[in-house]
């Protein structure tokens, strides 16, 4: 009877780790990965990390994203949360320990949520095009990059950072969901000015955007997960290159 106890709490501890178990398909050279590690160690949830292979996707990853076929896949319970922004709202709402990754306040919610699809619908695509591109191409996407971040720096960052008059502050504890996607964007912003040769972020010109993104960096929790700057390099000229001789 004494073992028949033992073995139906061993069995209740392995239902409640199964039910419990996180874990994340996505690639360590994605941004939109990273934006869910980030969520996740910034609530301190233990998760499992799979490697997927981009050019030949397992079948698990095309099972649980069967619409998109794509990176990043949370999965929780044995149930698959895909699309990035989503996983992080998930996240934000099971777990309820750790930072407010939005804000609880409604108004104050609807602005984090907008300055993210801000920048995920009108920046992150055309930061990919400097990057990719070359010539007048490039010159036309850099110009754009720099009227969005003008309009960050002019009407995005009092309203991200309404608590402190728009001086961007950023610390484990108080990193939103808005800081996380410029993050995953701008962070390396230096290793894309070396590859690319050129200035991205002027100081001069925005210098609240320059400060929220050097702020994000010296966070605990993106130096952490951040990979080594020579790797960085490496991953955007290989990008940069194959995306060059396909055009």
């Amino acid at each position: 009877m004494f073992q028949a106890i033992l073995n139906s709490k061993e069995e209740e501890k392995m239902d409640e780790e199964i039910e419990n178990k996180v874990i994340l398909h996505g690639s360590y050279a994605s941004p939109y990965s990273k934006r869910i590690e980030l969520a996740l160690k910034l609530k301190s949830i233990p998760y499992q990390f799979v490697q997927e292979d981009l050019q030949s996707k397992s079948q698990t990853l095309l099972r649980y994203n069967p619409v998109h076929k794509k990176i990043p896949v949370l999965v929780h319970n044995g149930k698959p949360i895909s699309e990035s922004l989503f996983i992080i709202e998930y996240i934000d709402e099971t777990w309820r320990n750790g930072p407010h990754l939005l804000p609880e306040d409604p108004y104050r919610r609807s602005k984090v949520r907008f300055w993210a699809n801000y920048i995920q619908l009108h920046l992150y695509d055309v930061v990919i095009k400097v990057v990719k591109s070359e010539g007048e191409e490039q010159e036309r996407a850099l110009t754009e990059v720099k009227e969005k971040l003008r309009v960050i720096e002019k009407e995005g960052l009092k309203e991200i950072f309404s608590d402190t008059d728009g001086e961007p502050t950023v610390t484990n504890e108080t990193m939103s969901l808005v800081d996380i996607v410029m993050c995953t964007l701008l962070s390396p912003y230096k290793a894309h000015e070396e590859v690319l040769g050129l200035k991205i972020i002027d100081p001069e010109i925005v210098p609240g955007v320059y400060g929220w993104i050097n702020a994000i960096n010296e966070t605990r929790v993106v130096k952490d997960l951040s990979l080594p700057y020579e790797q960085v390099l490496e991953i955007l000229r290989v990008f940069r290159q194959m995306s060059l001789s396909r055009s």
